[in-house]
C-alpha cells in the first residue's frame, strides 16, 4: 500500500500577517496623504467575558496597524436609545471610519436596530441592511469580515473556485449566507446545507470546496471529504475535555482532502485582519469623496 496522502493545512496565522502588513502599509500612506490615520471604533456593552477578550484583541491590532482607536465601554444597564445615541455620535465623528458593536448585546438592546442605525459606509462588520444588499447585488461594499476572511484563505491556497461545486454547511447571515454569495460572485456552484440537509454526508462528498460553519463539533466526518477537495472549517466548538474542536473531523479529513484549515489557527485569525483591512477601505472611500 501507498503512503497516505496528507492534505496542505492552509496557516490562518500567516496569512494573516500577511493582510495586517498590508494593513499597516497602506494605514501609513493614509496617514501621510490625509494627515489622519484611519479609525475604528468598538463599542462593547457590558462585561460578556468572551467580549471583553474579543475587544481588547481588536484595539491590539488596530495599534499594531497603525489604525486609530476608539473604544466606548458602557454599562450593562445601557438602554437602547442610550446605545443609539452613542453610534449616532460615532457616525458623525470624522475621526471614526469604522465601527463596530461588539456582540452579543444584553437582553434589553436589539442588535438588528443597532446594526440598522450604523452609518453603511462605516459599517466594518458588513451586517447592515446596506451592505447586505450589496452583497447580494454582486456590487462592492463591506463584506462580513469571517467570509472575507475564508475567501483570502481560499485564494492564498491557490484553490479554483470558477466552476468548482462549492457547499456551504451553515446558514447564518454572518458566516452560512455571505459565504455562499461571495463564492457566487467567484462562478463557483454553489449549495447551502443545514442541520436540516437530509443527507449531509451526500452533499459533502460531492464537494470541490466544503465551508463549514454549522457550529456542531465535527459534524463533518472526514471519510465524507472527496478526494482532493478544499476544506475551510470555520467551526469553535468546545470538546468534553475542553480542547477546541472544529466542524469537521480533521485527521481523517486531512486524509482526503487536498487543503484544510485546522481549528484554531486557521479561520480564527483572518476575521480581525479582515476587519482592518475593511477600516482601510473604509477610510479610503470617507476620505476621497
Amino acid at each position: 500500500m501507498g503512503a497516505t496522502r496528507q492534505a496542505v493545512v492552509i496557516d490562518g496565522k500567516a496569512i494573516a500577517a500577511l493582510v495586517r502588513a498590508e494593513v499597516a502599509s497602506a494605514a501609513a500612506e493614509i496617514a501621510a496623504k490625509h494627515g489622519i490615520a484611519p479609525g475604528l471604533a468598538v463599542v462593547r456593552v457590558g462585561e460578556d467575558p468572551a467580549s471583553v477578550i474579543y475587544v481588547r484583541g481588536k484595539i491590539k491590532a488596530c495599534a499594531e496597524a497603525g489604525i486609530a482607536s476608539f473604544e466606548r465601554l458602557l454599562p450593562e444597564s445601557t438602554t437602547q436609545a442610550q446605545l443609539l445615541a452613542v453610534v449616532n455620535d460615532l457616525n458623525r465623528d470624522a475621526r471614526v471610519h469604522g465601527v463596530l458593536v461588539q456582540l452579543p448585546l444584553p437582553r434589553q438592546n436589539s442588535a438588528d436596530a443597532i446594526i440598522e442605525a450604523l452609518a453603511p459606509e462605516k459599517d466594518v462588520d458588513g451586517f447592515g441592511p446596506r451592505n447586505t444588499y450589496l452583497l447580494s447585488a454582486g456590487r462592492p461594499g463591506l463584506r462580513p469580515c469571517t467570509p472575507w476572511g475564508c475567501l483570502r484563505l481560499l485564494d492564498e491556497a491557490g484553490v479554483k473556485l470558477a466552476g468548482t461545486r462549492a457547499l456551504v454547511v451553515g446558514r447564518s447571515n454572518i458566516v452560512g449566507k455571505p459565504m455562499a454569495q461571495l463564492l457566487l460572485e467567484r462562478n463557483a456552484t454553489v449549495t447551502i446545507a443545514h442541520s436540516r440537509t437530509a443527507d449531509l454526508a451526500a452533499e459533502v462528498a460531492r464537494a470541490d470546496v466544503v465551508i463549514a460553519a454549522v457550529g456542531k463539533a465535527e459534524i463533518i466526518k472526514g471519510s465524507w471529504i472527496k478526494p482532493g477537495a478544499a476544506v475551510i472549517d470555520v467551526g469553535m466548538n468546545r470538546g468534553p475535555d475542553g480542547k477546541l474542536l472544529g466542524d469537521v473531523e480533521f485527521a481523517a479529513a486531512a486524509e482526503r482532502a487536498a487543503f484544510i484549515t485546522r481549528v484554531p489557527g486557521g479561520v480564527g485569525p483572518m476575521t480581525i485582519a479582515m476587519l482592518l483591512a475593511n477600516t482601510i477601505e473604509a477610510a479610503r472611500a470617507q476620505l476621497t469623496k
